[in-house]
């Protein structure tokens, strides 16, 4: 009994491991201290990029 339940557990894991690779997790892949400042920044940026270019057109 003993060698059958290791032979039928084995395969079992094996397709517990298969099975959770097919799904994989909806967790959002981790973004840095850093690299969300950097981001920031350039969001930042933008902005006044934007909003210079918004002025321009209004007064023009």
């Amino acid at each position: 009994m003993n060698r059958r339940k290791k032979i039928v557990t084995k395969f079992q894991k094996k397709d517990k491991r298969a099975n959770a690779k097919l799904h994989k997790s909806n967790k959002p892949t981790y973004v840095s201290k850093a690299e969300r400042a950097k981001l920031a920044e350039q969001d930042a940026e933008q902005a006044i990029e934007h909003g210079a270019t918004e002025v321009v057109q209004t007064s023009a």
